[in-house]
């Protein structure tokens, strides 16, 4: 069976309902990384890592911060670890296409052929894969974050200091931003496990995958928290 029969087995409604998946899953994260004058909570949680390697400058000794990034980097290893065996599962599964058949068709009376369930489960392997790469670049990068905060001087008159933990602070935003965005493919994942019950419950998964994060950026009371005017953030000169 070609490529183009197996396509031919799923209706127009499954490539709309795929596209959309796929263009939301774009477009919000464009819309929390970049989000103008309204920021998300991903942006403002930026600014006070920014602070913190401010903070890290004076700071004597430095096992609070030593101890914070540390949870930062086994979050990202659990995380990583989790997709691995999601994906291990993904794998199995698609290896015992005809018991896939025979679960699928007892939920959603669908006597679709067992390719149709396999490339079902591709697309939830897809998000996976990219949630896994995007956890252990974050983890990379912490590691990074940690070496150049052990290099920052604690002597504020050291000409070093500022510049180093201001290298520091563009690390750790980076290796959030992996973080952040290995957790919208998980979001995105078990939202296209919703294609399995069929297209409309895709669309349904897709929309609600889509709230609930635009809700927790842009909604939730953390960002009214962090939106606080009576906490003011100004980086020294030089940051």
């Amino acid at each position: 069976m070609t490529w183009t029969d197996r396509l031919a087995l799923f209706a127009p409604l499954d490539f709309i309902a795929v596209t959309l998946l796929m263009v939301s899953w774009i477009m919000i994260g464009l819309r929390i990384e970049n989000p103008g004058k309204n920021p998300s909570v991903s942006v403002l949680m930026a600014e006070y890592r920014r602070q913190w390697m401010v903070e890290l400058v004076t700071r004597t000794p430095r096992i609070f911060d030593a101890t914070v990034l540390s949870g930062l980097r086994q979050a990202t290893s659990f995380f990583a670890s989790a997709s691995m065996i999601a994906l291990g599962g993904g794998f199995a599964a698609i290896g015992n296409s005809e018991q896939l058949q025979g679960v699928a068709s007892e939920l959603t009376l669908d006597t679709a052929p067992a390719v149709v369930w396999e490339i079902k489960i591709m697309l939830i392997m897809v998000f996976l894969t990219n949630a896994f790469l995007k956890f252990v670049w974050s983890n990379r990068l912490f590691g990074y974050c940690a070496v150049l905060m052990a290099a920052v001087p604690n002597d504020i008159t050291n000409e070093t200091a500022y510049p180093r933990a201001a290298k520091a602070a563009s690390l750790n935003i980076s290796a959030a931003r992996a973080f952040n965005r290995g957790l919208r493919s998980v979001y995105f994942a078990l939202g296209s496990a919703a294609w399995l019950l069929g297209s409309y419950a895709l669309l349904a998964a897709t929309l609600f995958t889509v709230l609930v994060l635009y809700r927790r950026e842009f909604a939730s009371n953390s960002r009214a928290v962090l939106m606080d005017s009576s906490d003011k953030i100004a980086p020294p000169t030089g940051m």
